[in-house]
């Protein structure tokens, strides 16, 4: 994402809690109060872009107050829709979200799908993936969810081979088979496309490439396949709140045609509309 590299976990921490104490201050109950704006946590590319499109030309005529709220991480979103801090979140995929809940025991839950960013393999070194030397060293995100989605990425396409029922926490110790000899460098997520000087390749999140001014569709060596693909990205709220109408209207402009050819338009296959 844009200036990732500069965002500390300090400041992320003292975003979250700015953004808490605003919430307090103002006594806003987000599990009850539904008249003021609706605040959603969003990565900057594509979800908050997405949201800035329905603000700008769909929120209006649909009686929606629409407040967008921009975070770097993949934490601070949940944990501010936990605690009431903004009302709803656009970042995430369902395997990410059950394993964010089930190890800080909040309690996300999924509204609507919109989109998917394929995950993809990049290099400044290579050409094609076939063409990494034995004993590369390829960054993958370091977190469970994602760290398993690039070994499965990298396995679909013979890199790698997987150990029978490897599943969604899948480690660099569930590999079997490994001709290359692949070496494997975990970084933060939002950190992968900064790796690219420093290793033969990455594996790196949709939303990420994007924000670093790759293009997946054109410049990934190895991308996702969109078919019967468990990670589109959705809208998510705190359980209780998905009748929220802020919520409903919110999620019936993500799955307009307007919102579709937006995606389409803007992304050209880098973001594919879920819907």
């Amino acid at each position: 994402m844009r200036n990732t590299a500069k965002i500390t976990t300090a400041v992320l921490a003292a975003g979250a809690l700015t953004l808490g104490l605003s919430a307090c201050g103002s006594g806003k109950d987000s599990a009850s109060d539904t008249s003021g704006p609706l605040i959603v946590a969003a990565s900057p590319t594509p979800h908050a872009e997405i949201l800035n499109f329905v603000k700008k030309n769909l929120a209006k005529k649909a009686g929606l107050d629409l407040e967008v709220k921009e975070f770097q991480d993949y934490i601070v979103p949940n944990t501010a829709t936990e605690d009431g801090s903004v009302d709803a979140n656009y970042f995430q995929n369902q395997p990410y979200l059950d394993d964010f809940n089930k190890k800080r025991g909040t309690h996300i839950v999924p509204v609507v799908t919109v989109h998917l960013e394929p995950l993809g393999l990049y290099s400044h070194k290579v050409k094609s993936a076939d063409a990494l030397k034995s004993g590369a060293t390829v960054a993958v995100p370091n977190d469970a969810v994602n760290e398993a989605r690039a070994l499965k990425l990298l396995a679909s396409k013979g890199l790698i081979t997987l150990k029978d029922g490897a599943g969604n926490e899948a480690t660099p110790r569930d590999i079997s088979k490994n001709p290359k000899n692949l070496k494997f460098k975990e970084v933060e997520a939002a950190q992968t496309p900064r790796s690219l000087d420093d290793v033969d390749a990455a594996v790196v999140n949709g939303n990420y490439a994007i924000s670093a001014g790759l293009k997946p569709a054109k410049d990934a060596l190895v991308l996702e396949s969109p078919n019967n693909n468990p990670y589109g990205n959705f809208l998510a709220v705190k359980k209780g709140n998905e009748n929220d109408p802020r919520v409903k209207k919110l999620a019936k402009l993500l799955t307009s045609p307007e919102v579709k050819k937006f995606i389409e338009d803007k992304y050209a296959g880098s973001v594919i509309p879920s819907f």
